[in-house]
């Protein structure tokens, strides 16, 4: 295999690699092995037709598929390897040549990682946060605690009101016949929390338990199910039973029910305290985040597209998982949401610049101070993880490769260069 490297503007790089006439043969070969099975030919027994037959009767071409992407899982990484450059980004391949007997020639469009130049970036000038608290946050906050250990009882005497919770049987109709998904029995439904479509909760506030209650609708234009979009729809709802919440006294015992304090009084102060570690922890967040976007903002940096491109899909693949811990596939989420693949994609790229922007700076940043991280403080780490893991750490050192343990030295010597710019930037009043 042999590799030429032409350097492309902003910072792209295209990789020409040759692959020797014998590889490509012995990949065709192997192509034919795993797929011989599965071609028929008259007079041959399946599994049986000679390779020349089968290349014969349907071109030398039907193999090349196969053939190439085993060649490609195989030589790309050699390339990019070979090749020296930092790459950033999925590459982009284009096949030049295919032909038998002659060597494959492919051709791999990749990001480069951009050069940084540094502003600024020790003594950032920034807001300093208020980070008070007041009794009225402090009794919002004992409220919201109230509203999570309300119970809900059902109310007799009175019309449904908003924040009541009733317990609906439902069918919906488009055009006088009933849609798919739009029936249901006993289900409970918070008027106001906007889980239904459109008007849908406003028109049974007024009703009571027992009413059955005609309701119209019209679903938004660009709804899941496109057979329903932007129509008009009818339900016929029936209230089964009006809930509402009850809340706990406001005592000593309900502060013993929800804390290990004695009293409401020592509950309160344990909240504020609270309230005021929160903030002070919101306070860092939100300086180290202005610190690091006004160091951006004073550096300078090529950031190529291939490169926002490959982030925003590792982000997309993050955004999978989170949701698939809740149960949720990406399809389910699309159809909910009325999202597609590329909108979600297009949403993801502004974050994925500023992740970019974000680490090349703090790299720098340790590059430029010098900063080294210390074995002891890597093998921390490692345990640390291993504990999250539920593993031993020396098991976890086992089977972690030197690039992860690389990995896991740069991202400690990055956290080293956001304490020492948060340490250093100046913090003004407003």
């Amino acid at each position: 295999m042999s590799v030429q490297v032409e350097n492309l503007e902003k910072n792209m790089a295209k990789l020409t690699v040759e692959v020797p006439a014998e590889e490509l043969d012995k990949a065709i070969q192997a192509a034919y092995m795993k797929q011989k099975s599965k071609i028929s030919v008259p007079g041959f027994r399946k599994g049986k037709v000679p390779r020349a037959m089968i290349e014969k009767m349907y071109g030398v071409e039907i193999f090349y598929d196969d053939a190439v992407n085993d060649i490609l899982s195989k030589e790309y990484p050699k390339a990019a390897q070979e090749s020296g450059l930092e790459i950033v980004s999925r590459p982009s391949i284009d096949v030049v040549q295919i032909e038998k007997g002659k060597d494959l020639i492919f051709t791999a469009e990749v990001a480069v990682k951009p050069e940084v130049t540094l502003g600024d970036y020790l003594g950032v000038p920034v807001k300093k946060a208020d980070i008070s608290v007041t009794e009225e946050e402090v009794s919002a906050e004992i409220e919201k605690e109230r509203e999570s250990n309300a119970r809900m009882v059902t109310v007799e005497g009175r019309a449904v009101e908003e924040g009541d919770t009733v317990v609906i049987d439902y069918e919906g109709f488009a055009d006088g016949v009933a849609f798919e998904g739009g029936k249901g029995e006993n289900h409970p439904l918070v008027i106001g929390s906007h889980a239904f479509i459109d008007t849908f909760e406003e028109q049974l506030i007024g009703k009571n338990a027992g009413d059955a209650v005609t309701v119209n609708v019209t679903f938004p234009e660009e709804y899941h199910a496109p057979e329903l979009a932007g129509k008009p729809a009818m339900f016929q709802v029936r209230i089964n039973e009006v809930k509402a919440k009850e809340l706990p006294e406001l005592d000593d015992e309900f502060a013993q029910d929800v804390s290990e304090f004695d009293t409401l009084a020592e509950y309160r102060e344990s909240v504020h305290k609270k309230l005021i570690e929160r903030k002070e922890n919101e306070a860092r967040r939100l300086k180290e985040n202005e610190v690091i976007e006004k160091i951006i903002e004073g550096s300078q940096m090529e950031i190529p597209d291939a490169m926002v491109q490959t982030q925003a899909e590792t982000m997309v693949d993050e955004f999978s998982s989170r949701i698939a811990q809740q149960g949720l596939s990406m399809e389910q989420y699309m159809q909910f949401t009325g999202m597609t693949q590329d909108k979600l994609m297009e949403q993801m790229k502004p974050d994925a610049l500023k992740r970019i922007q974000s680490g090349l700076v703090l790299e720098a940043i340790a590059k430029a101070e010098n900063i080294e991280v210390a074995q002891e403080d890597v093998d921390a780490e490692i345990t640390t993880m291993a504990e999250m893991y539920g593993m031993e750490a020396d098991k976890l050192q086992e089977i972690m490769g030197d690039s992860e343990k690389d990995s896991v030295k740069k991202d400690l010597a990055i956290q080293k260069a956001v304490e020492l710019i948060v340490e250093k930037a100046q913090e003004q009043v407003e």
